[in-house]
This record gives structure tokens, C-alpha cells and sequence, in this order.
């Protein structure tokens, strides 16, 4: 089994070695300029790695850079090995990469945070305190002052 250092730097190298077959080596339409190659994995034996990819489109592009990717999936293969110089070079495995969609909903999520929070502002705008503005219990004179004196000091620990 190789270490987590060899199987980052083999990632490493595989991402960078697709992304440029796929911008300047492989002629297919489907894949053209909407790929993204955003992260790539290798198992500790080195045996399969996965290529996370984004596709910048509508649903039928992502289906169609898929089908593109799929296809080829062999010549990206052998230009792997043959920049890797491994014994075995490792199958690829094309995977969707969830991070925008995941980043949209965040992002929807804030702004409708950010509107309930300004809903909130602009109602609680000219509102006072229920309790007034300091809401702890003070002496009104000094005969309440005294009597929160005396319940505070206890003569019997003695």
C-alpha cells in the first residue's frame, strides 16, 4: 500500500494531465470548453482514482460532457500512465462534482436569512423595551436598599 504523500502527488498529477487532454487533445463537442476538472482522488493502493468535474450548462450539456467524458475515458487513461510512469496505472472514474449546486443553496439560504433578519429589523424599528430598558430590580429608596443589605449578610456562619 503507498503512502497518503505518493497517492496526493499521483491526484495531483492525474488532474493536471486530464484537464489538459481534455482542453487541447480530445476534439470531442460534447466536452469542448464546459468541463471543469475540480479534484481528483487516488485509493491508497493506487490502483482507481476519481475525477471530480463540473460541467458549466443546462442539464442535457452535463449529460452530453457524461456520454464525452465516458467515451474518453481510455485515451485519458493511457495519457496517465504514460505521464505517471506507474507500474499500474489507475482506472478512471468520472464523477459529477456536487460543489456549485451545493454553494447555490447556501448562498439561497443566506439571502433568505438575510430578508427574515431585515424583517425582523424593520419591525422591532420603533419598539421599546417590554420591562423598560434595564429589566434588573433596583432599590426605589433607601429602606429597600437596607433590607437588600441585611438578607445578603448572614451573622450565623459564626
Amino acid at each position: 500500500m503507498a503512502d497518503n504523500a505518493r497517492a496526493k502527488r499521483l491526484a495531483d498529477l492525474i488532474r493536471e494531465v486530464v484537464a489538459q487532454k481534455l482542453q487541447r487533445g480530445i476534439k470531442d463537442p460534447r466536452l469542448g470548453t464546459h468541463v471543469t476538472i475540480t479534484d481528483t482522488r487516488v485509493t491508497g493502493d493506487l490502483r482507481e482514482a476519481t475525477v471530480f468535474y463540473t460541467v458549466y450548462g443546462d442539464d442535457e450539456e452535463r449529460k452530453a460532457a457524461a456520454a464525452g467524458l465516458e467515451s474518453a475515458k481510455g485515451i485519458l487513461r493511457s495519457e496517465v500512465g504514460r505521464a505517471a510512469g506507474v507500474k499500474f496505472t489507475p482506472t478512471l472514474a468520472f464523477v459529477m462534482d456536487a460543489l456549485p449546486d451545493t454553494a447555490r443553496n447556501i448562498e439561497d439560504l443566506l439571502d433568505r436569512a438575510r430578508q427574515s433578519d431585515a424583517k425582523v429589523r424593520d419591525a422591532s424599528a420603533g419598539a421599546t423595551y417590554a420591562g423598560g430598558a434595564d429589566p434588573y430590580r433596583k432599590p426605589e429608596d433607601a429602606e429597600d436598599l437596607e433590607a437588600l443589605e441585611d438578607a445578603g449578610t448572614d451573622d450565623t456562619a459564626e
